[in-house]
């Protein structure tokens, strides 16, 4: 369980309450207008964005004061974050040998996983060379390889297509759940949500709402969403 009890985000100016729990094993989706901290409540949980009051504790280990190479987060931002001069291998190999010397088992575990997200035979090509939906699977290999119990997505598949979107979004969720890992992913668009998500905290108003199942959110939003839904 990932528990943020009476947390308070800061980002500048803005501040995001948040007094939730999110369920182990589950895909959650974070929806909210533009602008109302989605963004915020995603860095907090990371370690990226200070957190002013309040705990965080993951399976009940207190989490609040460690950096963020210390939490138990991966997390896919709209930014791919590749190295334009690293090759695939070395980009996602980050994962297990930040000092770009994989071993030979880390190198067969980074093709397994190329493999996994359907880029077999392209460790060896640049960022350029892919195109926009590989290097999104590029992204996505390096956070399952890193293999930590809490996978954040901070709209990571916003720039794709539709069709191209949606098919990211199911191999993403598919390949965490099998992992077991617990999914807490940012999105504009309630579709994505109805699509792959089992809850949706809301965001609006300076505070993340209570979680709800989604055909609840969805059909009965509470009235600080009807309007962006």
């Amino acid at each position: 369980m990932l528990t943020l009890e009476k947390a308070v985000f800061v980002q500048g100016d803005y501040q995001l309450s948040a007094d939730v729990e999110f369920e182990v094993g589950k895909v959650t989706a974070v929806l909210g207008p533009s602008g109302a901290g989605k963004s915020t409540l995603l860095g907090g949980i990371a370690g990226f964005v200070p957190l002013k009051q309040g705990r965080l504790r993951w399976n009940g280990e207190d989490i609040s004061d460690l950096a963020p190479a210390k939490r138990p987060v991966s997390m896919l931002f709209q930014d791919n974050n590749l190295f334009p001069h690293l090759t695939v291998m070395q980009n996602v190999a980050l994962a297990c040998a930040p000092q770009l010397r994989p071993s030979t088992e880390i190198r067969d575990k980074v093709e397994e996983m190329l493999d996994r997200v359907g880029l077999a035979g392209m460790s060896a090509r640049k960022p350029s060379a892919l195109s926009g939906g590989q290097q999104s699977r590029a992204t996505l290999a390096r956070a399952l390889l890193l293999d930590r119990e809490l996978m954040l997505m901070d709209e990571p598949f916003s720039a794709l297509g539709p069709a191209l979107k949606a098919e990211m979004l199911d191999l993403s969720v598919g390949l965490a759940q099998a992992a077991g890992r617990t999914l807490v992913m940012v999105t504009h668009d309630p579709a994505d949500a109805e699509r792959v998500a089992d809850a949706v905290a809301g965001v609006a108003e300076g505070r993340v709402w209570p979680l709800q199942e989604t055909q609840t959110f969805l059909c009965a939003p509470p009235t600080a969403f009807t309007s962006y839904l």
